[in-house]
């Protein structure tokens, strides 16, 4: 189901969009063309690895909030992370 499950991450109001698959596969790149300065190439770039960040983030905390569904809500030990590994 993960690997289905697409997340999308945004940065410079949106003008850069990554979608990435839950597990981290990225799908697409979406660039406002407004963005595109052959001369400043460096803020592209930027906000490129930006959106990527978020995406995987965003796919992470979908990771824990499924996983967490399918343990029923029982508590973790402090400091322990899912998915394990």
């Amino acid at each position: 189901k993960l690997e289905a499950t697409e997340v999308t991450g945004a940065s410079g109001g949106g003008m850069v969009q990554v979608t990435m698959t839950a597990k981290g596969a990225t799908r697409r790149v979406r660039i406002d063309p407004a963005l595109v300065d052959p001369k400043d190439v460096g803020v592209l770039e930027d906000l490129i690895v930006a959106a990527c960040n978020d995406a995987r983030a965003k796919g992470e905390a979908l990771i824990q909030e499924e996983t967490q569904k399918l343990l029923g809500g029982l508590p973790l030990p402090p400091g322990m992370k899912l998915p394990f590994g």
